[in-house]
């Protein structure tokens, strides 16, 4: 007698492929959805072109990233277990999400301009349907952390946001220079970058830009190119596949939202500026990224800085509001990430490049910063499928 095969479940994906983002999630949930022998409906379209699944669809479970009540309804009328990827529209009962932590984008986005040596802030976020003003208002929190000032654009409109330069150009002429902001997503984060241009803003001299979410196209081919935080979302996608699997198989629908950590900030053009007066701090900064790597100590940069190295802890307090040995670390976990995501050289090998004295100090010192060992790092990244 032949064995009996297990149904196939039938899975809708509704997540827009027209970015990196979207791209990432839908190839990672797909590839865990073929572990669990799923047939994946991706991305269906209306005749109107609005992402929804067909009438005759008869499924058992979608993931979406839903940004408005359209989409929420259509999904709740399916009657299946649903699993939302976006940051908005999470307070629904019946609806599992996994989403961005956006403290974490935040905090990392305002610490990468703010080692810029940037004490002006800004937030550009405009309400484009693609995220929830929850990201403005962390970046504003994240900034006053710092003991800055941090001023948000108050732009209201959804229609003609992109080219509605005008007054974004006489809010960015009424603010202080050098000047740091967050864009909510790369597409106000070109427009900006744009309208900077018409005005003859200097990008990044006279204001850097971020992003707060990666793409492979917009940011690097506009000029220059856009710094952006890289967000975790090829694991974002395993976990909802994961998420509606447990769903599917009779679970309950989690009480609370599953926050993912975004990755690193991918530093580029835009932000590749260091704003600080004091020519000594200046010094000092611009050495610490050439040479921390390479094993520079404290005692290094104070020499390559012409001070003691008494008087270059003082400035660096005084400045940064840190040490310069915690300026070193850093810059050298940031290198450890980079070779993490785009190599397969060992913990070892990495720790030596880095001029850790060994992986398991690495690891100890990674594990403390980031929360997760620096293995576990690299299996959940954006670039393992």
């Amino acid at each position: 007698m032949s064995k009996k095969l297990k149904p196939t479940r039938l899975v809708g994906l509704l997540v827009e492929p027209d970015d990196s983002w979207g791209r990432n999630i839908i190839e990672s949930s797909v590839r865990r959805g073929l572990e669990f022998g799923w047939t994946t409906l991706i991305a269906p379209r209306d005749h109107r072109g609005l992402l929804r699944v067909p009438k005759v669809w008869r499924g058992h479970g979608v993931i979406a990233a839903l940004r408005n009540r359209a989409s929420l309804q259509h999904v709740k009328k399916l009657g299946v277990p649903a699993v939302n990827v976006s940051g908005i529209l999470n307070n629904e009962s019946w609806l599992a999400s996994v989403r961005t932590d956006d403290r974490r984008r935040a905090t990392m986005a305002a610490e990468h301009l703010r080692s810029r040596g940037i004490q002006h802030f800004a937030c550009y976020a405009p309400e484009i349907g693609r995220y929830s003003d929850i990201r403005a208002r962390e970046f504003k929190a994240a900034v006053e952390q710092l003991g800055c000032h941090c001023s948000l654009y108050d732009g209201a409109e959804t229609a003609g946001w992109l080219t509605n330069f005008d007054r974004v150009g006489q809010w960015l002429e009424r603010l202080p220079r050098p000047l740091g902001v967050f864009a909510g997503a790369p597409y106000p984060a070109r427009q900006l970058i744009e309208i900077c241009s018409i005005l003859g803003i200097r990008v990044p001299d006279e204001v850097a830009v971020i992003s707060g979410d990666d793409d492979d196209l917009l940011c690097n081919v506009a000029f220059p190119q856009i710094s952006s935080v890289e967000l975790a979302s090829h694991r974002i996608g395993k976990i909802a596949a994961d998420i509606l699997q447990r769903l599917m198989n009779g679970g309950r629908v989690p009480k609370q939202a599953k926050l993912v950590e975004p990755l690193r900030v991918r530093a580029r053009q835009s932000t590749d500026i260091f704003a600080i007066e004091d020519e000594t701090i200046a010094a000092a900064l611009q050495f610490i990224r050439a040479h921390a790597a390479k094993g520079a100590s404290v005692e290094d940069v104070a020499k390559a800085a012409a001070v003691s190295r008494r008087k270059l802890e003082q400035l660096f307090r005084e400045t940064l509001q840190r040490t310069p040995g915690s300026e070193l670390r850093r810059v050298r976990l940031d290198r450890a990430k980079d070779l993490l995501l785009n190599t397969d050289m060992s913990i070892d090998v990495i720790a030596d490049a880095c001029s850790f004295s060994s992986g398991a100090s690495l690891s100890q010192l990674f594990r403390k910063e980031f929360g997760e060992a620096p293995g576990s790092y690299r299996r959940n990244s954006n670039h393992q499928s």
